[in-house]
């Protein structure tokens, strides 16, 4: 579940930058608020009162999963995960091969 929200999330995150970066701003920018470019669909203003209202909304389901998924996740790591507080196993040497037996004595 947490990899589903977690991808959706990704998702309405890129939306929410593409929104914000076609809007225009102060100084024109990247906006693509001018009549010239949309044609007839819709005016300057109208085109301006999309952007904001999608961006309002992009912004609260951006929130709204941002807390969702602390809230799903905030048991699942403490001290017990940490790597500073359970450091890995001490690796020992291999043991070394047996000592060979001495030759016994003859036996006549």
């Amino acid at each position: 579940m947490t990899a589903v929200l977690l991808i959706v999330h990704l998702f309405v995150t890129l939306a929410l930058i593409g929104v914000v970066l076609i809007q225009r701003s102060e100084g024109g920018g990247l906006g693509i608020g001018s009549s010239q470019g949309m044609g007839s669909f819709m005016s300057g203003r109208g085109t301006a009162n999309l952007l904001t209202r999608t961006t309002a909304i992009l912004a609260a389901i951006f929130m709204a999963l941002s807390l969702t998924l602390a809230l799903m996740n905030r048991g699942t790591t403490g001290v017990a995960g940490s790597l500073l507080a359970n450091p890995p196993p001490a690796t020992t040497a291999p043991a070394a091969p047996p000592a060979p037996k001495p030759p016994s004595a003859p036996t006549n």
